[in-house]
């Protein structure tokens, strides 16, 4: 492209470390320039003959530019003095700057992490925000940095609408789309946007990572929508420095892969030259906000000072490719056209480098200086935020009467008015009041809208409220949690369902890496307010293996902030259902109902006919409160069962055979909510108990039960006798051979025995 340094690089340079050579190398140009001038041009025109670019807009972005150069040099100095925690650079990528000026403030951006340009050029169109210092403060983790409040280094303000990433492998693509995908829907339903109608999406990435899993799923997704006219305004930027890391990128791999990709309108830009790139980067968001398809740019771009601060090149990469990576340096074509235009000369250029030097390490100490997290609870402050008395009021605010009526078809067919029904009955009516009640609530999933469900669970819904708010996915459990993280940007309310238990495992980093993370990295300036629901667990009588009897969620209690409720029983869905949808509201947080599928039909419980598991629709106005469980026979205390899900109507029946055979008095303590557990009312329960028996669905290793005996001991229950059941570390086989690995009725009546034997 354009040759300025030596090649190979001097005898003298050949110890330095790269980011020393880099800075030579740009002050060695400026001093060596023997090129002519030109008359420096006005503000106004353009920079270079033939350019789209206007001078002073060169300016700003060679400014902007600069300051983050400066802050990679900057944090690589001052890491070797623990002074910085954050190493991972921008440098070679600066022209991302251009893309920035590109688009508006009000763009909701997702940003690859070497976007130091891009966030000092949007900085600029919003006066008071200081990009330098901010930047500074995220290095070291002051709780003044405006991001995270100093809980980690990331791109993100609240005021330029730039959305936290915490992930380097491609896992915003999914909810960046959503986000696109939301703009639409808002408008559609006539909700109130956050951001102007015609905004576009930006979402940024490195070539690497546009090979990931998880950029596939919102590659594909995007084309899928396009096909089906669908308006997705979104700006992929695949930021191409040919390396991950230390893998190789193909040469030509990206523009062959998706230069040609149906339904993802395909641009190529020059991040390495402002001139040229300008016009480039503006055509393809031009061409974004104007379609309102999903579109491509490939961003030429280069990596400079390795990987991160402890990646030396030199000890495998070839020093004279690393000197032609050097030689295309971004920094060294803007100062030639700076000087090759006149707009500077080079003693202006040097002070004006030299001046950015000054402030990025003005900006450090200072930085230094400002407080650091000082305790666990300031870490996770932000982390799951509660407000009981808030949530409780929006959780019992009951939805338009009429509106219900007319839904129900009369007064008289309001659920509340109908004859006890089972689990899965009782849910439909619950999600039907969910959508009266919160007009910017969306229902989605796979097979949810026509079908109405695999267990018909929202039958008639999409009926009742319209493809706008009831609607089937791609069967793509991450792009369906993307999609869901995306509405909640947006202000929307979703209700998303992933159809087995099982399929979640597919996806689990968009509620772990992702949606349950915002709050804790933007220190609560973003949230993600979203309720899924996802049936599962055991019992199905062998039915379809290990996929639809899953019962494992050892990985659901492992996620910082989420929130987690599994109903036994109809009435406690609906109770349980209203109180998530108004802790995501209120709150903003995630929360999960997880669904007993082998419950969703139950009807009796003790023998056939009895109607013992159907129960009253509760009436609006209650609900219950997060960690609140269900008691049965309170005054029981022989034996106190804890138990969920399939286990509550299991441990009742064993109750009753153990009452009328054994004369025991069993007391069974449905949990409710899962994560996280309530310690003090398993505390509060246990503290009558002669004994204590836990009986838990999941698989013995990591299973709710674990939590339940720790709680136990901890509490100083340590001393009662105490036995679990629980399920086998195994997967689920077919048929009949199922239930081996399960709970039953007659191992949770044998550890009952056992237990009063011993005691």
């Amino acid at each position: 492209m354009f040759a300025v340094v030596p090649d190979p690089i001097p005898a003298r340079m050949r110890g330095l470390n790269r980011a020393e050579i880099c800075d030579a190398n740009f002050l060695e140009f400026i001093r060596n320039w023997r090129g002519s001038a030109g008359r420096p041009p006005a503000a106004a025109e353009p920079i270079l003959p033939g350019s789209a670019l206007e001078a002073a807009a060169f300016g700003e972005l060679f400014e902007s530019q600069l300051a983050s150069r400066h802050l990679d040099l900057m944090a690589r100095v001052l890491r070797v003095q623990d002074k910085v925690y954050y190493t991972i650079g921008s440098a070679g990528h600066e022209g991302n700057a251009m893309l920035a000026r590109a688009c508006r403030v009000t763009d909701p951006a997702f940003l690859h992490y070497r976007s130091g340009a891009f966030m000092a050029e949007r900085a600029r169109q919003m006066p008071g925000i200081d990009p330098v210092l901010d930047t500074a403060l995220s290095f070291a983790a002051s709780v003044d940095d405006p991001a995270s409040g100093g809980r980690h280094k990331v791109w993100g303000s609240r005021a330029l609408w730039v959305l936290p990433q915490t992930s380097t492998i491609a896992s915003h693509l999914p909810k960046a789309l959503g986000t696109a995908l939301a703009i639409e829907s808002s408008q559609r339903l006539g909700q109130l946007l956050p951001v102007p109608a015609d905004s576009i999406v930006i979402c940024s990435f490195g070539d690497a990572s546009a090979n990931h899993a998880t950029a596939q799923t919102a590659f594909n997704t995007a084309s899928w929508s396009a096909h089906q006219k669908l308006p997705v305004p979104v700006l992929f930027v695949c930021e191409d420095n040919g390396l991950g890391i230390s893998v190789r990128t193909p040469e030509g791999w990206i523009a062959r892969r998706f230069g040609n990709q149906p339904g993802l309108d395909y641009f190529a830009a020059d991040g390495l030259d402002l001139a040229v790139g300008h016009a480039q980067v503006q055509a393809a968001v031009d061409h974004c906000r104007r379609t309102r398809r999903p579109t491509f740019l490939h961003l030429r771009t280069t990596r400079l000072m390795g990987h991160a601060g402890t990646d030396f090149e030199v000890e495998w990469r070839a020093l004279d490719e690393l000197c032609r990576a050097e030689a295309c340096d971004p920094l060294l074509r803007s100062a030639q056209i700076a000087l090759q235009s006149g707009w500077m000369d080079a003693g202006r250029l040097e002070r004006a480098y030299e001046a950015m030097r000054a402030r990025c390490f003005a900006a450090a100490e200072l930085a230094q200086q400002r407080p650091k997290l000082r305790s666990l609870a300031e870490v996770v402050q932000p982390l799951a935020p509660y407000s009981p008395q808030a949530v409780q009021t929006e959780a019992c605010r009951v939805p338009p009467a009429d509106a219900r009526a007319q839904l129900c078809g009369g007064d008289s067919q309001l659920p509340e008015h109908l004859p006890p029904r089972h689990l899965a009955l009782q849910i439909n009516a619950a999600l039907q009041e969910l959508l009266c009640k919160y007009p910017q609530a969306l229902l989605f999933g796979e097979d949810v809208a026509q079908k109405g469900g695999v267990y018909t669970v929202t039958r008639n819904l999409m009926r009742q409220f319209g493809p706008r708010r009831v609607f089937n996915t791609l069967l793509d459990e991450t792009m369906i949690l993307g999609l869901a993280q995306g509405m909640a940007n947006m202000q929307l309310l979703p209700i998303a369902e992933i159809q087995y238990l099982a399929y979640l495992h597919n996806a689990l980093d968009q509620l772990r890496g992702e949606a349950c993370s915002l709050q804790f990295f933007s220190n609560d300036q973003f949230r993600n307010p979203m309720l899924i629901r996802v049936p599962g667990l055991g019992y199905q009588k062998g039915f379809g293996g290990h996929f639809h009897n899953d019962n494992s969620i050892t990985a659901l209690r492992d996620i910082p902030g989420l929130v987690v409720g599994c109903p036994s029983r109809g009435d406690d869905a609906v109770a349980m259902l209203r109180t998530l949808a108004a802790l995501a509201r209120v709150d903003g947080r995630v929360c999960v109902l997880l669904e007993p599928i082998a419950l969703y039909m139950t009807k009796d419980l003790h023998s056939a006919g009895d109607g013992q598991w159907l129960f009253d629709y509760p009436a609006p106005g209650h609900a219950l409160l997060p960690g609140q469980g269900r008691v049965y026979f309170p005054e029981a205390c022989d034996l106190v069962v804890f138990t969920f899900g399939n286990g509550v109507p299991m441990a009742l029946r064993v109750a009753r055979h153990l009452q009328d055979e054994q004369g025991l008095q069993v007391r069974v303590v449905d949990l409710r909510w899962l994560v996280p557990l309530d310690v003090a009312f398993i505390a509060t329960q246990a503290a009558d108990a002669r004994r204590v028996l836990v009986v838990d669905e999941g698989r013995r290793s990591g299973g709710v039960g674990e939590g339940v005996l720790s709680a136990l001991v901890e509490a100083g229950f340590g001393h009662l006798p105490t036995a679990r059941v629980s399920g086998a570390d195994t997967y689920t086989p077919l048929a009949g051979a199922a239930i081996f690995g399960l709970p039953s009725d007659n191992a949770v009546m044998s550890a009952a025995l056992a237990l009063a034997r011993e005691s």
